[in-house]
């Protein structure tokens, strides 16, 4: 039995007749590590993303999470998304609450849950809160904490920050290190910022323009917190930057193409 906590096997995923989103995506991702999936917009980061979540299912190939297969979505797997997703009529607590009810866990064992994680998140002063209320970041802080009440051991993140001002996006950077490093979840990032690839993960994998398939498997072997400014940082960064260029220009190489076709 493999020891991965995902395995991504041979993945494939087509869109309608002939738009090949994913191409023989092969991962396997041990317990408690922090991966990034990087590339330009239309390589298919969120697709594969949503193939994890069980929200697409691929076309070809398998995926198993947490020990089973892959056909839906399941309690192991919580996601978090870029737009929040937060109920508007519910308040903090509430939302934090929401899939605790639904599991059917006791009043006393929820409220305890939902205070423990509002402390965590530094949202305790806002429990009354409604989502309109609040700021962008902590809007995201909320939809994190709504995904570690229930305790899913694998976070799938679909650039939960690409939306928020710089030093809001670092300040919720540092609070998803602490809450990973305390907590051991082993998380999936899509982002398509080199810098926050960096810093967070423990590997990035950069992902070809469509089809999408794995370009580079890359360890970031450097200690936290990371230093933007430190040379192998950028080094790094320099070597990232060429690899997704050479697929932007593929693309749009790709687009003269079609429109010289035309």
């Amino acid at each position: 039995m493999s020891a991965a906590h995902i395995e991504v096997k041979g993945v494939s995923k087509v869109f309608g007749a002939s738009v090949v989103a994913l191409q023989d995506i092969n991962l396997e991702i041990p317990r408690g590590q922090f991966v990034c999936l990087l590339g330009p917009s239309g390589c298919g980061k969120s697709t594969l993303l949503n193939a994890i979540a069980g929200f697409a299912p691929p076309s070809s190939g398998s995926i198993v999470a947490d020990g089973k297969p892959v056909a839906e979505p399941g309690p192991e797997r919580g996601m978090v998304f870029q737009e929040y997703a937060l109920f508007p009529w519910m308040t903090v607590a509430e939302n934090v609450a929401f899939g605790l009810e639904i599991k059917g866990m006791a009043k006393a064992d929820i409220d305890a849950t939902v205070e423990r994680l509002l402390k965590t998140l530094s949202l305790q002063d806002f429990r009354q809160r409604f989502p309109k209320d609040l700021s962008g970041g902590m809007r995201q802080r909320v939809a994190i904490a709504r995904v570690l009440a229930l305790d899913s051991p694998i976070m799938l993140m679909d650039e939960p920050f690409g939306a928020l001002d710089a030093l809001t996006r670092r300040n919720l950077q540092d609070e998803l290190l602490r809450i990973w490093a305390e907590l051991k979840k082993t998380i999936i990032f899509v982002t398509h910022s080199i810098e926050e690839a960096i810093y967070l993960a423990d590997r990035i994998v950069v992902m070809t323009y469509r089809p999408g398939t794995v370009k580079r498997d890359i360890l970031v072997d450097m200690p936290r917190l990371r230093d933007p400014a430190a040379p192998e940082f950028n080094a790094l960064k320099r070597e990232l930057g060429q690899l997704v260029m050479e697929e932007q220009q593929r693309h749009h190489n790709d687009e003269l193409r079609a429109a010289a076709v035309d």
